[in-house]
């Protein structure tokens, strides 16, 4: 889901090499940031419940039955079809029913599996972690003096152009307006563009960038909205942009809210507009899905870059989350690991050594999405 704002990727393509069947026309995507390791190196102990790992699983095979049937990747020299990676799916899915406890479930992967590291993008080879998250607004589907902020739909005047967002204007082509021009100059009022209206401004920003959201009524009705499209502007981090100009002193998310909260719109708009990106959405029937078009799946699903990690993929990741007392204060950083499924994309998820987890809705899943920014390990199983 991060997640999630979108961004059009452009993947330069391979021809499919003679030693492949008719059957594959998916282009090749060369994939170089992986390194073999020994399997038994690694603890695959899991922290989670199984059942949410095969639903992840589940939400990944019907993608490689559906829209990802043709993906064809290079990995390690070897090239790898969407069948395979199904194959993988299902072949670790009955081992997972059947190992009987960790040792045995390792046992099953050294004799079944190619395990692969990702080699990340630092000397180390570690990936960033970080997280994203569901959150909760209050709305009203009419604007009111409490419900004042829109989330917009995708405006007609959008225009993609191959790889290019923008809207034509005295017969050229230029790009979209901007996240300032939007809120702070309201270029897009009055043209019946509003989906459902909201109480915070600050809050709407935090859905922006987390690219879906549950919107509570005044009645108490939940309503899910999703990613529709962007406005096609650069992804700028406002966090960044705070502590560079000496205003927050953490890179927590939470520490931007509350410098925030209680300013005008004016002051809100002129530090939010730094980040130009904007994001567009839609009302979803179901849960949030990620970039595959399938669910995302609360602490399953990771967002990778499908230029160097493959879409839908089954992954293994170790690094330390955040623990909480009540008031939501950090008490200290435990180690986990877990299975994982490659089905989200970001725009700030950018190369071989960064990673987001989708961390779920509420507020814990806020909490440990704000300060989650760990270097880790990530890891993909194949099937030999």
């Amino acid at each position: 889901m991060k997640c999630l704002v979108k961004i059009i990727l452009f993947i330069t393509v391979v021809l499919l090499s003679g030693c492949f069947g008719s059957s594959h026309r998916g282009a090749v995507k060369p994939l170089k940031s992986f390194a073999s390791v020994n399997v038994s190196d690694i603890n695959f102990q899991d922290d989670l419940d199984p059942a949410s790992l095969e639903s992840a699983i589940n939400h990944s095979i019907n993608y490689y039955e559906n829209s990802g049937r043709n993906k064809v990747y290079k990995i390690v020299g070897k090239t790898v079809t969407a069948g395979q990676l199904k194959e993988t799916l299902n072949e670790f899915r009955g081992i997972l029913r059947e190992a009987r406890d960790s040792g045995d479930l390792r046992k099953k992967i050294a004799s079944e599996f190619n395990v692969y590291r990702v080699t990340g993008s630092d000397s180390a080879g570690s990936v960033l972690f970080t997280g994203y998250y569901e959150p909760l607004l209050e709305g009203s589907l009419k604007r009111t003096e409490k419900f004042k902020y829109p989330l917009y739909r995708v405006p007609p005047d959008l225009i993609k152009k191959e790889n290019r967002v923008g809207r034509v204007k005295d017969g050229k082509f230029v790009p979209y307006y901007s996240r300032y021009e939007i809120d702070a100059e309201g270029v897009l009022q009055g043209k019946n563009l509003e989906l459902v209206w909201v109480s915070d401004s600050v809050d709407l920003f935090s859905l922006h960038i987390q690219g879906s959201g549950k919107i509570k009524l005044e009645d108490g009705t939940l309503m899910t909205v999703g990613f529709a499209q962007t406005n096609g502007r650069p992804f700028r981090s406002v966090t960044k942009f705070m502590l560079d100009n000496g205003r927050i002193n953490s890179n927590e998310a939470s520490y931007r809210h509350e410098f925030l909260r209680g300013k005008s719109d004016r002051e809100i708009y002129d530090v939010l507009g730094h980040n130009e990106r904007y994001t567009f959405f839609r009302f979803l029937d179901n849960d949030p899905v990620g970039s595959l078009g399938e669910p995302v799946t609360p602490d399953r699903s990771i967002a990778t870059d499908p230029d160097f990690f493959p879409e839908g993929a089954l992954a293994f990741i170790r690094l330390r989350k955040p623990v909480f007392d009540k008031e939501g204060n950090i008490k200290e950083r435990v180690d986990f690991s877990r299975f994982v499924l490659s089905q989200d994309k970001g725009s700030a998820i950018i190369g071989p050594g960064r990673v987001d987890l989708f961390c779920g809705f509420g507020t814990n899943a806020e909490y440990t999405a704000g300060t989650l920014k760990e270097k880790g390990e990530l890891y993909i199983l194949l099937k030999k």
